[in-house]
């Protein structure tokens, strides 16, 4: 059974989150993934998404994939009671999931159950493809990338910060390019899906 929860912005929803899971936060550990953020040069919101956590007295591990083994990503990943991904390139943080295969570690434990928590980058990576993001993200970022079939884990595509600025015409652009092609879900910062 999965359990998912999907933002654009955590920092901006987290008091909704406690709300909607059925669970006690206080001392649960997440793995918090930041590795979208790395090429990006706004990075705010990685620290406002660590700080809700910490604010639902969450323990929070960091865990940069990019840098990291198969071993110590299996493990951390195992250990935790919540996985997060961080918002940033949606092209490099896939990149970097298929690179290190924590995409199919993190796959397994979605469809195991573990809750999945995904912030703009980290929600988009979780449809079936991410070609549709590129007007909003660099694919250049992500050199490696070979292909933009993505992990597949949702049968609809997130377009993150739909409205808000400063993405509400590139969000009002790709929704108006792909809504008729794709299940396309436009989600504002103050929204968030949850799936269990």
């Amino acid at each position: 059974m999965k359990n998912i929860f999907l933002t654009s912005s955590f920092a901006d929803v987290y008091q909704d989150f406690k709300n909607t899971i059925k669970d006690s936060l206080i001392g649960k550990t997440v793995t918090f993934i930041p590795t979208a953020s790395k090429p990006e040069e706004v990075t705010f919101y990685v620290d406002n998404d660590r700080l809700a956590f910490e604010k639902l007295g969450m323990k929070v591990e960091i865990l940069n994939i990019e840098q990291e083994n198969y071993e110590t990503i299996e493990k951390t990943l195992n250990k935790n009671d919540y996985i997060f991904i961080s918002g940033g390139n949606t092209f490099y943080l896939l990149q970097e999931l298929k690179k290190s295969q924590a995409d199919k570690i993190i796959s397994n434990l979605i469809n195991q159950g573990k809750p999945y928590i995904g912030s703009s980058a980290g929600s988009i990576v979780l449809a079936p493809d991410i070609e549709y993001i590129k007007t909003m993200d660099d694919s250049s970022k992500a050199p490696e990338l070979s292909d933009t079939k993505a992990m597949g884990i949702i049968n609809f595509s997130i377009l993150p910060h739909f409205g808000n600025e400063p993405f509400s015409d590139i969000t009002q652009q790709i929704f108006n390019n792909f809504h008729q092609k794709i299940v396309l879900v436009p989600l504002n910062n103050q929204q968030f899906i949850f799936i269990d």
